[in-house]
């Protein structure tokens, strides 16, 4: 995956599988550290210790279809060719959180891509599904939660096309200057 924004694709689509009915992804971005921190966190199923563990390996996946998963080992190698790491905290019953760090101008880090268009998109495919995306830059934050999105719109579904394209612009309008920190390092 070439950009970073296929990744929190990725995992929020696994954590959609795994029965989430709330899904938080948070951006934060700390240009003195030098530092981006990608967390995923849902509420969803959760793994057994040993699943955990080894999810990061290609060929462990609960797949029927194929043999080979690769969404979490490309963002753990993602995140350590920039000097950084990845982590997976689960418990059965109770949700995942994965969680992955960035050296912010390092030569190897890749591009974070369309991240208001992939948030947008996993609601209008999932509009039944609460998210939260937060994205934090050196003090400055927003967030944009789907319940209070629910409440303001008043029964027009999320997954209304004109209601997506607008969340798209909502989140990009909104988070443009935030993200552009991390290109400053």
């Amino acid at each position: 995956m070439q950009e970073l924004s296929m990744n929190v694709l990725d995992v929020a689509e696994n954590s959609v599988a795994a029965g989430a009915t709330l899904v938080a992804i948070t951006l934060s971005i700390d240009t003195a550290a030098k530092r981006m921190t990608l967390a995923i966190t849902d509420n969803g199923k959760g793994m057994p210790p040993e699943m955990a563990a080894r999810v990061t390996d290609p060929f462990c996946t609960t797949r029927k279809t194929r043999k080979v998963g690769l969404g979490l080992p490309l963002l753990k190698m993602a995140a350590e060719m920039t000097g950084g790491a990845l982590s997976i905290e689960s418990t059965v019953g109770k949700g995942t959180c994965v969680t992955a760090w960035f050296t912010l101008g390092h030569i190897d880090l890749a591009p974070l891509g369309d991240m208001s268009a992939t948030v947008a998109g996993l609601i209008q495919c999932s509009p039944d599904i609460d998210f939260v995306y937060t994205v934090q830059a050196d003090g400055e934050q927003f967030a944009a939660d789907t319940r209070e999105l629910r409440a303001v719109l008043d029964g027009v579904p999320l997954s209304e096309p004109s209601v997506a394209l607008w969340l798209r612009e909502y989140l990009a309008e909104n988070t443009e200057q935030l993200l552009q920190k991390e290109n400053a390092v």
